[in-house]
């Protein structure tokens, strides 16, 4: 009994020993680990700015329970706005999309609106072929046209009498193919069909590019029945045949305040999307303020984040509009791309910018009198006024005793202020030099030739279509334009050399240099 006693005893004691051993080896294995850094890999879900939203990662195995807890608890910075309703959608697209009639169509989707069941269906806005954002399609047996605005004009020189005028661009050099405007009013159920009275061509074809299949800018008229002139259109649609059912529909702007302000500028779709031009912009915007430009509209295509942050803060207190713009049809609109294109493609840089010239002219023809289109290194300076205003005081009179009758622009004559002639005279003292402008006040002795790289005040009243530096086209007759003399102001142009075209004569320009220093007026 003892040694069976001593047998089961001992074989007790071996498992309580090996069960103490295991439990040794265990805890010595566990306190090992304590020493090495194990990470759980958590994906990061997202970056803002360059920064993980979720940076630490966790151990499980030697942070306290309560630490871990506290690390769950905590969330991404996201968003919470609540969704938007549909009415604020349709707003916020129709802010994005000027030219899409969404606010009218939202209010009369669900009417029937057509001459009937198979003729001009008012269409919905999902059925539209839009092109590039911006603009909208219309196929014809001989041509496409891309469509980009349209404008109510009730002008009093406008022989026509009431018109919408539609500003697009036609792959088609004079165009053959009949076409209708189907011409939509708040409360009808039926459109106005009329024919289109002419495709108004904005360019002159000895400049280049007079080519079949290449998109070239119109301005199209459809004139308004008399019976419906007392009313303005909602939207207007182009068709080939007048019951077809449309592929666009272009909400018919028409912005008519009770008086007009004085001066306002148009800046042509911006392509700087490498070039950090802000310090530069921020001086141009506050020069053409000092002047009296009442608002300057900007067109961008692509621009440097810093240009981006300089035009949000002047259009957050009103002295500048920012207006998003693509090229049509086929056109690149890949940022690198479309800037090699523009470089490479000088007539076609031409011709799609009379596109953003010309929707800005008509959007705002009614708000003020008198429209400039700018580049950004261009400054209308008067050389014994303090603003525009006081320059064209003087400067009417002027026109009116010479020919008693309103012009369609006045020009300013172009005078080159190089970077070059700065560097051969030194830095002026007390200046900042990031201040381009006020540093630069060496100019070319001689101005261009009259006629010659100039820019205008454009009459708002008189003018049909604009080029760059000239009305192309007029009301009431041929387009006038009176030069205004040097003595009275001049169009000061900053650049690093002359334009392509001056070469030869660029060297006399900066051979013959003197200092003027007009500019300092505005700042003192």
């Amino acid at each position: 009994m003892n040694c069976f006693r001593g047998s089961g005893g001992g074989r007790f004691i071996y498992k309580l020993f090996f069960l103490v051993f295991l439990w040794v080896l265990v805890m010595l294995t566990v306190f090992q680990l304590r020493g090495y850094n194990l990470q759980v890999s958590v994906p990061p879900l997202a970056a803002v700015g360059g920064r993980l939203l979720l940076q630490k990662r966790l151990d499980p195995l030697t942070r306290h329970a309560d630490s871990t807890t506290e690390s769950m608890d905590l969330e991404p910075d996201v968003d919470k706005s609540p969704s938007l309703s549909e009415d604020m959608l349709v707003e916020e697209v129709q802010n994005r999309m000027p030219s899409l009639p969404i606010v009218y169509w939202n209010k009369n989707k669900n009417k029937p609106m057509y001459i009937n069941s198979t003729c001009a269906k008012y269409p919905s806005v999902f059925e539209l072929e839009f092109n590039n954002i911006y603009w909208q399609t219309l196929r014809t047996s001989n041509g496409t046209f891309q469509l980009y605005g349209a404008y109510y004009d009730i002008r009093k020189q406008n022989r026509m009498g009431a018109t919408i005028r539609v500003l697009g661009m036609i792959n088609r050099i004079e165009p053959t193919v009949v076409t209708h405007c189907q011409i939509w009013y708040d409360g009808k159920k039926h459109p106005v069909i009329v024919k289109t009275f002419e495709y108004k061509y904005i360019w002159y074809k000895k400049w280049g590019n007079y080519k079949q299949g290449i998109y070239q800018p119109y301005l199209i008229a459809c004139p308004i029945p008399e019976s419906y002139r007392n009313t303005s259109p909602s939207s207007v649609s182009l068709v080939e045949k007048p019951c077809d059912n449309t592929t666009n529909n272009l909400r018919v702007i028409f912005d008519k305040p009770e008086k007009k302000k004085d001066f306002a500028v148009c800046v042509k779709g911006l392509d700087f999307l490498h070039e950090d031009l802000s310090v530069r912009l921020v001086e141009w915007i506050e020069l053409l303020g000092l002047l009296g430009a009442d608002k300057i509209f900007f067109y961008e295509l692509q621009v440097h984040p810093n240009i981006s942050k300089v035009l949000k803060h002047y259009e957050q207190s009103g002295q500048v509009q920012v207006t998003p713009i693509s090229l049509a049809g086929g056109q690149p609109n890949i940022p690198a791309f479309q800037h090699l294109y523009l470089t490479k493609k000088t007539n076609h840089k031409r011709q799609n910018e009379l596109i953003p010239y010309n929707d800005c002219f008509y959007k705002h023809m009614y708000q003020y009198n008198y429209i400039a289109l700018l580049d950004i290194d261009e400054v209308i300076m008067p050389v014994n006024h303090q603003n525009w205003k006081e320059l064209m005081d003087t400067v009417l009179p002027k026109a009116l005793k010479i020919k008693s009758e309103e012009r369609a622009s006045y020009n300013v004559r172009n005078v080159y202020f190089l970077d070059d002639l700065l560097h051969s005279h030194g830095w002026i003292k007390d200046i900042p030099k990031y201040m381009h402008m006020l540093q630069h006040v060496y100019r070319a002795k001689n101005f261009t030739k009259p006629n010659q790289y100039v820019k205008c005040f454009h009459n708002t009243e008189r003018v049909l279509t604009l080029h760059n530096h000239f009305p192309l086209s007029c009301l009431a007759g041929s387009c006038t334009s009176y030069p205004i003399e040097t003595t009275d102001a001049q169009l000061q142009h900053y650049r690093a050399d002359c334009v392509k075209t001056l070469k030869k004569s660029c060297e006399l320009f900066k051979s013959n240099s003197v200092m003027d220093t007009t500019i300092w007026r505005e700042w003192r």
